[in-house]
């Protein structure tokens, strides 16, 4: 499976971009319909207002993009992401300028 360095982000049940927030890595699915995160299974959803994936087994909702370098992750709030510890040297290289892992070509 893919695994990816990506900016995750509660919605549910927080005002627009106010959610925890995560720099973690993300496994998909072949097909990019499915990502596993921190043990959960999200699944890409259609027609959301805020969020792009949602919890198959708790219906939360989430927003899961690429990391900015700028870290501004968030459209309307300066939320800062919990950085997971195994990610933490990927996603400090990226900052200084380093390609994420698998993006290396674009």
């Amino acid at each position: 499976m893919p695994e990816r360095v990506m900016f995750v982000q509660l919605k549910t049940g927080h005002d627009t971009d106010s959610g925890p927030a995560w720099i973690s890595y993300v496994r998909f699915s072949k097909s990019w319909q499915t990502a596993y995160w921190h043990g959960r299974r999200l699944r890409r959803g259609r027609g959301m207002y805020d969020a792009n994936f949602y919890d198959v087994d708790t219906d939360e909702e989430y927003w899961l993009s690429g990391p900015h370098r700028d870290r501004a992750d968030t459209r309307y709030r300066g939320v800062r992401p919990e950085i997971d510890d195994d990610v933490r040297p990927a996603y400090e290289a990226f900052l200084r300028g380093d390609p994420l892992p698998g993006r290396e070509r674009g």
